[in-house]
């Protein structure tokens, strides 16, 4: 098993789960199995427990992500603008879905609810830089240039 040293700087309480969850997400961007296992043996309790919390709450990710993050953004003005078409295209492109990772390990791929950029709507942003105002072309563009970097 990894080196899970850091979940001792974290109460074994059962009720710092989330905190320790976190923790081991904030080390490998997502709760791995092996995550699970760690988690359940420092806090005592079952497995399943761990599993539990994951499903329940949406800020845990149980895929590796890949090198390069998309968001897409889904709220209002994004969504009014089109960005349904811009996941569509996107997912198509990648051959994945939001919440999953491409076969090579290179796109993860999400919907958020805001990404506070109403005004270049629809939005996306991949490893935390914005591209507004998106259509198909200049869509397929900017993957491209990720795919080749």
């Amino acid at each position: 098993m990894g080196n899970y040293d850091y979940l001792n700087e974290i109460g074994k309480e059962p009720g710092n789960l989330i905190k320790g969850l976190q923790a081991i997400q904030g080390h490998a961007g997502y709760v791995s199995d092996e995550g699970i296992a760690a988690a359940a043996d420092y806090f005592g309790i079952a497995e399943v427990e761990v599993e539990g919390v994951l499903t329940f709450y949406a800020q845990f990710k149980r895929v590796k992500p890949g090198r390069n993050k998309i968001s897409i953004c889904d709220g209002t003005a994004c969504h009014i603008k089109g960005s349904t078409q811009i996941l569509d295209w996107v997912s198509t492109e990648l051959g994945v879905k939001p919440g999953e990772t491409d076969a090579d390990g290179n796109f993860s791929l999400e919907t958020v609810a805001c990404l506070g950029c109403c005004s270049l709507a629809p939005v996306m942003s991949i490893n935390g830089k914005i591209y507004g105002k998106l259509d198909r072309k200049n869509t397929v563009k900017i993957l491209k240039e990720y795919r080749q970097s």
